[in-house]
């Protein structure tokens, strides 16, 4: 079980209208005592409701918008 302080939620929403969130943990390599061993885990996805549940208990999150283009569509001509 992770702390407020060792765990953080993450909601990255794009133009499209969608919603991606991901749930982020301390983790160390070696020991809690040799702070260069401390980074941030792979991103796992939770859910919008775990999202929400754990902003309103006061977990760090992070809302980001991310911008990107469309997708190019390209047309294949039958041959």
């Amino acid at each position: 079980m992770h702390t407020k302080h060792t765990v953080r939620y993450i909601c990255e929403r794009y133009p499209s209208g969608n919603h991606y969130y991901y749930k982020q943990e301390l983790i160390t390599h070696d020991s809690w005592q040799n702070p260069l061993s401390i980074q941030w885990s792979a991103r796992r996805p939770i859910s919008s409701r775990t999202f929400i549940k754990k902003e309103k208990e006061g977990y760090k999150t992070i809302n980001t918008f991310i911008e990107k283009q469309p997708a190019d569509i390209l047309m294949f001509s039958k041959a």
